[in-house]
């Protein structure tokens, strides 16, 4: 059988490729919300599975969706702490290290580890010292013997609608003008000023045995200008720096390529190996050209921020349960109108010719004559918004019957011969991309929520 693997050079492509399709005026994305019903007994959510009923289940719920305008990929967040150790860019790490690899600090600037600071033998040491300043992205060491590099900041604009307690947004930045944030004019100055090929570190395979002076460290590739300085502790070679011999930085440029040469060291009984790590293949024009490649970027976050009942839209006073991702609802049926509007409403309605005793949402309605059933979603002064359910049955209520609560005193009689309105959008159309299941969560009149959908390649 094949041992394969799926690279971040084509996670990538599909993530932007999302990104085009929602950037595109012929397609209309929605987040949505519903399942007012509790999950069990304890009302825990259980875990969402990728099935035919699920989603079906799911769309049967749902109660309210609005347009998604923003977006953006994201990768992990890691806050810079000190007294933390932090791993620097190995193009050998394989996802996200333990010990991450770079940090966002307390300005919201993202700054990538050069060079893990190390004591003489080859020991990793903490951060003490928050990387800071430095936005023209040259790397530089702080005191506590760390090499940091800038890659960009994240705005208050991107931070309001795509920072959360797990992930941080990254981009390309394109062109500027004279209205860009100044965070963009920085990034963009980054980006441009990017080296090629450079050796951002080495990595010690062996420290050998029986050295007795430092030996020469020679890079053999096809790039220039890269260097690195050796030292011992015990016999051992224990940790090669990125430095030239006046212990100047020296990353170098154009590799593709490169083998480290360690040659004398006195009478050594077994010689050390190290490789050099290089950014060539997974980050083709150099660190700070593509943040989203410096980072690893293989997720995209949709945000929306429905804001009370979003002119009636929205159920306030109600729980919901689950939240969805929905693309390109209809009006009505599969072959319909393209539902368009930036909010709608998933529910049925049933209009009342009178109310004697006055309905509850959450109970469950029955007609007298159809013997329907249905749960109650939201109530109004003459209507009752509802869903059905496989527990309820799919049942239609019939003109002028009356109505009346299993659990509870609501009474009434349907109008005659208007009674059941469609919902805004028909929630069984679309294609559904994302289901989440949450406890509960209410929702009041004067609520905003910030809805943040993440999608991981």
């Amino acid at each position: 059988m094949a041992k394969a693997v799926i690279t971040n050079s084509i996670k990538k492509q599909v993530i932007a490729s999302i990104q085009a399709d929602v950037d595109s005026s012929a397609n209309n994305y929605y987040a949505v919300v519903g399942r007012s019903e509790i999950w069990n007994d304890s009302d825990r959510a259980p875990q969402a599975y990728n099935s035919g009923r699920d989603e079906r289940n799911f769309r049967l719920g749902i109660q309210s969706a609005k347009n998604i305008t923003d977006f953006r990929m994201v990768v992990p967040r890691y806050n810079w702490a000190s007294g933390g150790i932090y791993s620097a860019y190995d193009d050998n790490q394989v996802g996200y290290p333990n010990q991450p690899y770079y940090v966002m600090n307390d300005n919201n600037q993202i700054y990538l580890c050069i060079q893990q600071a190390k004591n003489a033998a080859g020991s990793s040491l903490t951060s003490t010292v928050q990387p800071t300043g430095n936005t023209d992205g040259t790397p530089f060491s702080t005191a506590d013997g760390y090499i940091w590099k800038f890659l960009y900041s994240i705005s208050a604009l991107d931070a309001t609608k795509f920072v959360s307690a797990n992930f941080i947004p990254v981009k390309k930045q394109g062109a500027t003008n004279a209205d860009s944030p100044a965070a963009d004019v920085e990034q963009l100055a980054v980006q441009n000023a990017a080296i090629k090929g450079q050796i951002t570190g080495f990595a010690m395979d062996s420290g050998g045995a029986g050295y007795t002076s430092n030996p020469t460290v020679t890079i053999v590739g096809d790039g220039t200008q890269a260097k690195g300085v050796a030292s011992i502790d015990g016999g051992q070679v224990t940790k090669i720096e990125l430095v030239d011999s006046s212990g100047t930085l020296a990353l170098g440029s154009n590799y593709s390529k490169a083998v480290v040469q360690l040659t004398g060291g006195g009478s050594f009984t077994k010689p050390a190996k190290a490789r050099a790590i290089l950014t060539k293949n997974q980050i083709p024009n150099g660190l700070g050209a593509d943040p989203r490649d410096d980072l690893r970027a293989t997720s995209i976050m949709f945000n929306t921020k429905p804001s009370g009942t979003e002119s009636g839209d929205w159920v306030v006073g109600q729980d919901f349960r689950q939240v969805g991702l929905l693309k390109n609802p209809k009006v009505d049926s599969d072959n319909g109108t393209a539902f368009t509007l930036a909010t709608g409403q998933g529910l049925r309605k049933l209009k009342f010719a009178s109310i004697t005793q006055t309905f509850t949402a959450d109970n469950t309605i029955l007609g007298a004559t159809s013997q329907a059933k249905a749960l109650i979603d939201r109530v109004d002064s003459s209507a009752v918004f509802f869903h059905q359910t496989e527990d309820t049955g799919f049942t239609n209520f019939v003109a002028g019957e009356a109505i009346s609560e299993t659990n509870g005193n609501g009474a009434g009689s349907l109008g005659n011969p208007s009674f059941d309105s469609a919902p805004e959008f028909n929630p069984m159309t679309g294609d559904l991309l994302y289901i989440a299941n949450r406890d509960a969560i209410t929702r009041d009149a004067g609520q905003t929520e910030d809805i943040k959908i993440v999608i991981q390649i």
